[in-house]
């Protein structure tokens, strides 16, 4: 065993204890859906200067979101209730007193020139008030002390950034250091400057930086500072002798924004989770079950470095889910299953190394078990790494970008891409690697499952179909999908969810127990079968369902009462999207800048009519499987969103692996034909694209099949998706390519250090050199 092998033994090792010991002394968070949380209304008021209506509780529910962001709780439902009040729900939140304090702090923050003082004792000590007309107002300061403040002159929206920091030099503790906008800046500098004017320890020397009607700093302006010269905008500091918490919570609140209204938080209580115990346990049995037939496909397969591989990925997913916990993200059942299908789309790095090692194998019998994996290895790295940059820069802008399910997604996606990277190029490099080196292994070829080609390979080679000669014949093909995808939107409509349109929350109290399950199933009998049903309070019902008239509302409370008895209904609201128009803004102007990058990133890395035909294909998977959806009658919700950004990632990392060939064949045959270099290159990547796409439909067809209504729209999608994106990579994305490459004058690529090093690869580190 080499030392190299070593390394990534130890390694590996280390890193699976690791995550062995938090999956065991860690407990997840758990999403609604699986265990229900807390849920607030808050109701919104009228202030002296804006009015409660349905605009004012929008923006309000806008601000609440990134301040519950900003508090570390993943996957929050927000949603607009009538024309004043708000829902919010919070999955498995430790202290729900704390949440609610800081989700209900108005946080109107402005700053103030002090225009004197009154020592504490002269005057009793009274509530502010504001003077008529003025906009002054009396406040007593840190110490006490009455100071008569003037009207605002810069208020918390003009705060770019606020952030927590501890000042040890200056021993003034925790601080809350500001960054101003540009014209905010302007007027921060200008009030400092007319406080400059006044004589070092006067009272008018100072600014008052009031929080909800509550002073909580009036610094001295520092004596070097001149009069008129003023403060620069980027060294503001906020202390009163704050704890860590304190700094902490004062500066997401003024980063947040202050809310546009008050809100007073009117009812508080705990709910149950959305989904039942047995849609649950049905969801879990499909995973394992989908996990199991993945694991014994890749098996049977590559047979001993199959299972190997299957070994690497039950450590990735144990790697993952132990960075979930670890990192507090909130698990949620799409989560879960996504989680699950990356076990399933994680083999991919394994078997583009098994593919090439076969190649390896199959043009050179004659060399060594260990030196052919250890070429795959090589020779497969450039595909792994684009495949997973690309991926990568998605879930980092989707995670800065988007907000709410978006930004979790992002989370979760960027886990899973670098938990898939080293459970590859390490854990199953090791594993694979120490067997190589065992005789038994590498004399009896039948074994190890990459020394004899592959059947898919072997008929190909075979049949050597000739697919590009007319490249435009299968854009057609793919524009008549696109067609019937875009008829089915035009004509069917998309059927978008009660996340998306809003809907009703009613809640029933009944004279008899009556449990979710019951309820559920009751209601779906009823016709009622996209209702989310769940506990609220001490035994009611919570009914949250799509547009319902009150005939509907009528049907569904008799259904109730048949096994309910006496049904009461004790509250009844329309309620807005929970994914409103800003959160699907973020998400579109997210999904728009992940494309350019990735775009431009593969530009970089190929031809820009490689990422240009890359992009093109992914918008043709993105098309159809919205289409599908319209002329299937599905609605599309939250969790189709998920189901389809992992479309998108499947697509982009499709087309990486075939062009990553493309430009490698090229790169060593200049002279060749591109429409033959293409042929080749699928031809040479379609083994891979079987492989991996029947690891993923296996776990797919599990969960659509055994894993309830709650996953089937879910699997429904990736189905299509992972479908079409193994057709677009290849008779979409390679003739897009094609056409486009008619139409500029550059040259084929130069070959790098990859092509060289598959030309003159390394030797094999059991060859000592010696020849006869």
């Amino acid at each position: 065993m080499t030392r190299a092998t070593t390394v990534r033994a130890v390694l590996a090792a280390a890193v699976l204890l690791v995550s062995v010991f938090i999956t065991l002394t860690m407990s997840p968070r758990l999403g609604l859906d699986l265990q229900g949380g807390t849920r607030m209304v808050l109701q919104a008021e009228d202030s002296a200067t804006v009015e409660a209506n349905r605009e004012t509780t929008d923006r309000t529910l806008e601000v609440l979101r990134q301040r519950i962001d900003s508090l570390g709780v993943a996957e929050p439902v927000l949603t607009r209730s009538g024309e004043d009040r708000i829902i919010v729900e919070l999955p498995d939140v430790q202290d729900p007193r704390q949440a609610a304090a800081v989700i209900g702090r108005t946080a109107q923050l402005s700053f103030h020139a002090v225009q004197g003082a009154t020592p504490p004792g002269t005057e009793p000590e009274s509530k502010p008030e504001s003077e008529t007309g003025s906009g002054r107002l009396t406040l007593p300061d840190e110490q006490g002390t009455q100071l008569d403040l003037g009207p605002a002159r810069l208020s918390g929206a003009g705060v770019k950034d606020a952030t927590a920091s501890f000042e040890a030099q200056q021993a003034a503790g925790w601080t809350v250091k500001l960054d101003f906008h540009k014209d905010a800046g302007k007027d921060w500098t200008r009030l400092t400057g007319e406080a400059a004017c006044h004589p070092a320890g006067d009272e008018r020397r100072r600014v008052a930086i009031v929080l909800d009607e509550k002073v909580i700093s009036s610094p001295q302006v520092d004596p070097s500072v001149g009069c008129q010269a003023g403060l620069p905008s980027g060294g503001t500091q906020i202390t009163g002798s704050f704890s860590a918490k304190e700094a902490r919570d004062l500066a997401l609140l003024i980063k947040g924004g202050a809310l546009p209204v008050p809100v007073e938080i009117v009812e508080q209580r705990t709910v149950g989770p959305t989904l039942g115990a047995a849609a649950i346990d049905a969801s879990a049995q499909a995973a394992l079950i989908g996990a199991a037939a993945t694991a014994l496909f890749i098996t049977f397969v590559y047979r001993l470095f199959g299972a190997l591989a299957a070994v690497a990925l039950a450590a990735y997913g144990v790697i993952s889910y132990a960075a979930l916990v670890g990192l507090g993200v909130t698990l949620t059942l799409p989560g879960l299953a996504g989680f699950v299908l990356a076990i399933g789309m994680a083999v991919d790095a394994n078997v583009l190394v098994f593919e090439r090692a076969r190649e390896e194998c199959q043009d050179r019998p004659t060399r060594s078990l260990r030196s052919a994996l250890t070429t795959g290895f090589q020779k497969a790295f450039s595909a792994v790494a684009d495949s997973n940059i690309t991926t990568l820069l998605a879930a980092g802008l989707l995670f800065f970008l988007g907000s709410g399910p978006v930004k979790g997604f992002g989370v979760t996606l960027a886990i899973g891409v670098v938990a898939s990277m080293f459970s590859a190029l390490v854990i199953a490099r090791a594993l694979t690697e120490i067997a190589a080196g065992s005789r038994f292994v590498s004399d009896y070829r039948g074994v190890n499952g990459i020394a004899r080609p592959g059947s898919v390979r072997t008929w190909l080679t075979r049949k050597d179909p000739q697919l590009f000669r007319k490249p435009v014949r299968w854009l057609v093909v793919s524009t008549a999908l696109v067609a019937v995808a875009v008829a089915g939107i035009v004509v069917r409509g998309v059927d978008l969810g009660v996340e998306f349109t809003g809907g009703r929350l009613v809640e029933y109290s009944t004279s008899r127990p009556v449990d979710v399950e019951t309820a559920r199933s009751t209601l779906a009998d009823a016709g009622f079968g996209d209702a989310e049903v769940t506990t609220a309070g001490d035994g009611d019902i919570s009914v949250r369902t799509g547009k319902l008239d009150n005939d509907g509302e009528h049907a569904l409370r008799e259904a109730l009462a048949t096994e309910g008895g006496e049904t009461t209904k004790v509250r009844d609201e329309l309620i807005g999207p929970s994914l409103g128009d800003e959160l699907r803004r973020n998400a579109l102007i997210a999904l728009g800048v992940v494309v350019f990058v990735q775009l431009a990133y593969l530009a970089m890395r190929f031809r820009w009519t490689f990422a240009v035909a890359s992009v093109v294909g992914m918008v043709h998977d993105v098309v159809i499987v919205v289409g599908a959806f319209a002329w299937l009658g599905r609605p599309v919700d939250g969790i189709f969103l998920a189901a389809l950004l992992t479309v998108i990632g499947y697509s982009v990392n499709d087309s990486v692996v075939v062009f990553d060939r493309v430009r490698e064949l090229w790169g060593g045959n200049r002279k060749t034909p591109l429409a033959t270099i293409a042929r080749r290159a699928v031809l040479q990547t379609v083994p891979r694209t079987v492989n991996t796409g029947m690891g993923a439909l296996f776990i797919l067809v599990a969960l659509a099949v055994l894993g309830g209504d709650s996953l089937a729209d879910f699997a429904l999608a990736l189905l299509i998706g992972i479908v079409v994106g193994t057709w677009s990579s290849v008779f979409t994305a390679v003739p897009a390519a094609l056409v486009l490459e008619r139409t500029t004058g550059a040259p084929p690529p130069v070959p790098g250090k990859a092509s060289r090093r598959a030309r003159a690869p390394r030797r094999d580190p059991l060859d000592n050199g010696a020849r006869v």
